[in-house]
């Protein structure tokens, strides 16, 4: 049996015991994809990284929750490129090859960056008032027109009319699976803006129960997608914070520049080391 390193960082963490928790598996190349998958339940965060060998980046890394393969994910990137930057050497500028492409990862410090794809959008199906439903919400708690974003994760942005609203959003699984699904994932991230602020939530079924994700860099990353598709004076420079409903506060920075180039960044904490006997 393989004996393989593993990390468990923090990302989006300004402390310790703070942020979106993620397993990073080293020298995976010896992992078939049933291990990967079997390694990620074991886990049981959401989202765990496996780091391979690649002819064109720093590292090929390989995300998975636990069910489901990703091909992009922004906390996983940060902080696999957090792990990467040790591993190979490569200093302050990582590049990981993923299934949605190479990714540019840069840091300061522990501060580290991420260049989203550029975004595409769609208009979804449901009526306003369907998707306020949805929420568990009212017709005047939405904000502006809501889309399906994707900047390497397709996802459905809902923007609400304020930081109350966003607290108090309670989505429906049987609704989101009909409204916010794509494929078979559902999926709705609903924010709020004051000034330079930014209130979020991410929300996902899993099993029947909606479940919610403490920090979503490729949600921040649509939430810059939605900018750009929606004509907003650019550039823009956000915080925004996430998770405090979970009790794991995430804080994010959202970077759209006057070309509509998208920039995630957030704070990378290491928590803890070990080995794996797969």
């Amino acid at each position: 049996m393989p004996t393989l390193p593993f990390r468990i960082v923090n990302v989006f963490a300004e402390s310790a015991l703070a942020g979106n928790p993620l397993a990073v598996v080293e020298q995976a190349d010896v992992l078939d994809d049933a291990t990967m998958q079997a390694l990620a339940l074991q886990f049981n965060l959401s989202e765990t990284t496996f780091v391979l060998p690649s002819r064109t980046a720093s590292a090929r890394v390989r995300i998975f929750t636990p069910t489901f393969e990703l091909p992009f994910a922004g906390h996983p990137t940060l902080g696999t490129a957090h792990v990467v930057r040790e591993l190979a050497g490569a200093g302050d500028r990582v590049t990981l090859e993923m299934k949605a492409g190479v990714i540019p990862v840069e840091a300061e410090g522990d501060v580290w960056t991420l260049r989203a794809n550029p975004p595409r959008h769609r208009t979804p199906d449901a009526a306003p008032e369907v998707l306020a439903s949805m929420l568990g919400l009212r017709l005047p708690d939405l904000g502006a027109a809501p889309l399906w974003v994707d900047t390497g994760t397709e996802q459905l942005v809902i923007p609400l009319a304020s930081f109350d609203a966003v607290r108090r959003a309670a989505p429906q699984a049987g609704a989101m699976l009909q409204h916010a699904a794509t494929g078979s994932r559902a999926m709705a991230y609903v924010f709020a803006r004051e000034g330079d602020r930014v209130l979020a939530r991410f929300f996902f079924p899993k099993h029947g129960a909606i479940l919610e994700d403490p920090g979503t860099g490729s949600a921040c990353a649509n939430l810059g997608g939605w900018l750009v598709a929606t004509g907003a004076a650019l550039p823009q420079s956000l915080t925004i914070d996430q998770g405090e409903a979970v009790g794991r506060p995430c804080r994010l920075g959202l970077a759209v520049s006057a070309d509509g180039r998208i920039r995630v960044s957030g704070r990378v904490v290491e928590f803890a080391r070990g080995t794996l006997r797969c």
